[in-house]
């Protein structure tokens, strides 16, 4: 398995060889120049990361890793922690909105424990990669140790290696955790600046007097725990999660083997900032899959220079919003390989 900083070493800049042909092809194809918009644009970008100047996406995966969180304790939930545990178990049976919607976009789902309050029953198409029984309250101290960090980062690498195995070509992170939009908030204030009132939402419904506390614990979190924005793994471990380190961890993973990331929402972009604190190059390697409604998350992506591809009112988490921009990203590619340039369709091109 390679290390954080062997992984993190080997991330290197889009290949501008393979971008240049792309753009040359699509500048090429029976349309006018720039007339598929940022189709064309996606397309480019994944030329660039594979290397490949016609990429083609076979193989799409989302894996959901799921965590609990000791910060629950505080009541910024309106779901009790019980739910993280009874989620993975809808994962596994078909029945939650990431299978249906990975089932419609063609992609395989991958369930990974990575850090939830109670043993699971094991299952077949369950990954069991508990780095800890929920993270501890960050109200209160650190979510978890350095070592626990750097271990739940590499986990997500691991899980990569793992898949590239089976054929991939195109993942997206998802995310269980009852009480996770708190530490994902707690990183965005702390990465962006912003005051935590500003990036705090509601998460899975809390009422007023909910998000009243629920900012009073984020900016409790940041003065109790200083995390350094610049430190990743400090990042991580201060005020993160265990399954937003796997996420960070699948990111670089995916990175170091040029492998295009969709990002979902809050959470998984939470993760792009740590993995962005940890390797600044991966975050060429994302693609925002859409906007979630969640406080915050618009901030996140504008820190990371990022345009998400679709707006949907959406904030379950889980990855749904990233599967459902997969599609865009297949069809830009498809659009790159398979129309007909002018010279091949024998098409006259424009005159002037």
């Amino acid at each position: 398995m390679a290390s954080l900083h062997e992984t993190v070493s080997h991330i290197g800049p889009l290949s501008a060889a393979a971008m240049e042909a792309a753009r040359a092809r699509q500048d090429q194809l029976t349309k006018p120049q720039g007339s598929l918009g940022r189709l064309e644009d996606l397309s480019v970008q994944v030329a660039g990361i594979t290397g490949n100047p016609r990429p083609v996406i076979r193989h799409k995966a989302v894996i959901v890793a799921a965590g609990d969180h000791g910060v629950a304790a505080e009541g910024v939930s309106a779901y009790p922690q019980e739910v993280t545990a009874q989620m993975v178990y809808n994962f596994l049976r078909g029945g939650a909105a990431i299978n249906v919607l990975a089932r419609h976009g063609g992609a395989r789902v991958v369930v990974v424990d990575a850090g939830v309050a109670a043993d699971l029953e094991p299952h077949p198409a369950l990954k069991i990669r508990k780095i800890g029984y929920g993270t501890g309250n960050i109200a209160r101290g650190p979510a978890m140790s350095r070592e626990q960090a750097v271990q739940a980062l590499e986990t997500g690498i691991a899980l990569v290696e793992e898949e590239r195995a089976q054929g991939l070509d195109l993942v997206a992170p998802g995310d269980m955790g009852i009480a996770n939009t708190t530490p994902a908030a707690a990183i965005a204030a702390a990465v962006t600046g912003l005051p935590p009132a500003a990036v705090t939402g509601r998460g899975t419904g809390v009422n007023d007097e909910g998000l009243a506390r629920k900012i009073a614990v984020v900016e409790q979190a940041l003065r109790v725990n200083q995390p350094d924005p610049r430190d990743g793994v400090d990042l991580l471990a201060k005020v993160g999660g265990f399954e937003i380190g796997v996420i960070a961890g699948i990111i670089l993973g995916a990175a170091t083997h040029r492998i295009p990331v969709v990002l979902d929402g809050f959470i998984c972009t939470a993760g792009a900032l740590i993995a962005a604190a940890l390797a600044p190059a991966a975050t060429a390697y994302c693609i925002a899959g859409h906007n979630s409604v969640e406080a915050g998350h618009r901030a996140m992506l504008e820190h990371l220079g990022l345009r998400p591809l679709l707006d949907l009112n959406m904030r379950l988490g889980e990855g749904t919003g990233a599967v459902l921009a997969m599609g865009l990203v297949e069809a830009a590619c498809k659009v790159l390989n398979e129309m007909a340039t002018f010279a091949e369709a024998g098409v006259s091109e424009r005159a002037g």
